[in-house]
């Protein structure tokens, strides 16, 4: 069920942010490196991927009025998604944060906080102006982060942690080419390319 929803999301995602005036903003974001214009845009990409998906979320500029206190963030999560359901307090499908800065240890905080929910999806949407850049930001992820865990706690985490990095360096063929995609391994403790 999580694999089906890493590609549904991953699916619905491309189809969102290959809209017109989305496209456009996310491109001319990274290409001027404005990263508070990709943040913006990112932030309308993932609340469109969400409700193209059936889920309700929340997120900066996006309250959401479905549990009983009414927030735009909850757990000072950039986005959080839900289900329909009868509950008044229910837990997020998925959780994401959308992380501008360039420092790896404020995108390794970004991957801390939503690898500390519970949620079938979580996703952390991070930055590089160059794919070379990546290698290095993935190990040290690796190394700070998932293997603070432990093999034991790697193995309990249910659901998929995604680690989406946009890169102008390849921007020409936006959006295929400039959103790199790595599904953390619970059991190795790498990310994995998809």
């Amino acid at each position: 069920m999580v694999d089906g929803l890493v590609a549904r999301f991953r699916e619905t995602f491309f189809a969102v942010v290959q809209a017109g005036e989305l496209a456009g903003e996310l491109k001319q974001a990274a290409s001027a490196a404005n990263l508070g214009a990709w943040t913006r845009a990112l932030t309308e990409a993932a609340i469109r991927t969400c409700s193209g998906l059936g889920l309700m979320a929340s997120a900066k500029g996006h309250k959401l009025e479905l549990l009983p206190i009414h927030r735009s963030e909850y757990l000072a999560l950039d986005v959080m998604a839900f289900a329909e359901g009868e509950k008044r307090w229910r837990f997020p499908v998925a959780v994401m944060e959308l992380e501008n800065s360039a420092r790896e240890d404020q995108i390794a905080y970004s991957l801390w906080k939503v690898l500390s929910v519970r949620a079938e999806l979580r996703i952390v949407f991070c930055y590089r102006r160059n794919g070379e850049e990546i290698p290095a930001l993935l190990r040290h992820l690796r190394e700070e982060v998932v293997e603070a865990m432990g093999l034991a706690g790697r193995v309990k985490l249910e659901g998929a942690t995604l680690l989406v990095v946009g890169s102008r360096s390849e921007s020409g063929t936006f959006p295929f080419g400039y959103f790199g995609w790595w599904l953390l391994d619970t059991n190795t403790g790498r990310f994995e390319r998809l």
